[in-house]
């Protein structure tokens, strides 16, 4: 039995495949399965995969289901207690496993363990994403308040850099099917209410980026919000000490849904998720801005939102 199940979801990345399986061999710690999802690809991404000959490896064949039920899949497959979550675009520094295993001997009771990442942007280098709330002082650590990290800085947690207890997964139905974007946020959110989260700021991941970060987002949010309706039934039900920064992640989620719809040109469907943002948080510089902009005439507003964006960008990273 293996320490690890690593679940790689494909789908058309043949050309970044090979590097990510290539990341996971390179692993100082060798006791792990990896088991890759080909979700229907239409390239070669499958032949790239077979071109790798290690036992360990799996590759597994479905009817294209999108990425959630690629990684659910995964789950169902995985024969270790504990699985991690590597994207096929994506790759692991050669500690990455080694690290997350001291989390585990050290942090006994915690069911998810995770480090810090890098961005790395084609041609210009890789800088560490910008985590606030952390104790600078200390190198492993547990998140005292997940949710109040999150809301103020880039995702502490990123697919690719978590590894979790198979039965914890499975008690919370794996990841939500039918979301388009931000299932692995809510997956993360469920997670974070049911008990702490050990986490190394050590950047050991590598978070492929456009080639020019300032792109929008691929496609626009899911019409109907499921990830809203998750965290507001996580906010509900939550322990009483955990509702304040739960609420203020919903603010976060409904900002950034805002600031996507600003990007596609949407601005009044921008303004709905400005006002939901408003009444769980008030008013924050952010969103007076994007209000602003979202009433700016056309021409005008795709301006001055291109340099805001840029901002952003480099505002995630340190």
């Amino acid at each position: 039995m293996p320490i690890f199940s690593v679940v790689m979801p494909l789908w058309n990345k043949e050309a970044t495949v090979a590097r990510a399986i290539r990341s996971v061999l390179a692993q100082t710690v060798q006791d792990w399965e990896l088991i890759v999802v080909d979700d229907g690809s239409t390239d070669g991404s499958a032949a790239e995969v077979a071109r790798f000959d290690d036992p360990r490896i799996r590759l597994v064949h479905q009817t294209n289901a999108g990425v959630s039920a690629a990684r659910n899949r995964g789950i169902q497959e995985a024969r270790a207690d504990w699985v991690a979550f590597l994207d096929a675009d994506d790759e692991w520094l050669a500690g990455f496993l080694e690290h997350v295993v001291a989390l585990q001997g050290r942090f006994t009771d915690c069911a998810v363990c995770a480090t810090r990442y890098f961005y790395a942007f084609p041609g210009k280098g890789m800088r560490a994403a910008r985590i606030l709330g952390l104790d600078t002082s200390m190198s492993a650590q547990v998140l005292k308040d997940y949710f109040l990290v999150a809301a103020a800085s880039a995702p502490p947690l990123w697919t690719s850099a978590v590894i979790v207890k198979r039965a914890v997964l499975e008690g919370i139905g794996g990841f939500p099917l039918g979301v388009i974007a931000g299932e692995d946020l809510l997956t993360w959110a469920r997670l974070a209410v049911r008990g702490p989260i050990a986490y190394d700021p050590e950047p050991l991941a590598i978070f492929w980026q456009p080639r020019r970060r300032w792109e929008r987002p691929k496609r626009l949010p899911d019409a109907e919000d499921v990830v809203g309706k998750g965290l507001a039934d996580l906010e509900e039900s939550a322990d009483p000490a955990r509702k304040g920064s739960l609420r203020q992640y919903r603010a976060h989620w409904h900002t950034m849904r805002a600031s996507v719809y600003l990007q596609y040109g949407r601005p009044r469907e921008s303004r709905v998720e400005i006002n939901k943002a408003r009444m769980l948080r008030g008013w924050t510089l952010k969103l007076a801005t994007m209000g602003l902009l979202s009433r700016l005439p056309g021409p005008v507003g795709r301006y001055v939102l291109g340099w805001r964006v840029r901002w952003a960008a480099l505002r995630k990273v340190v």
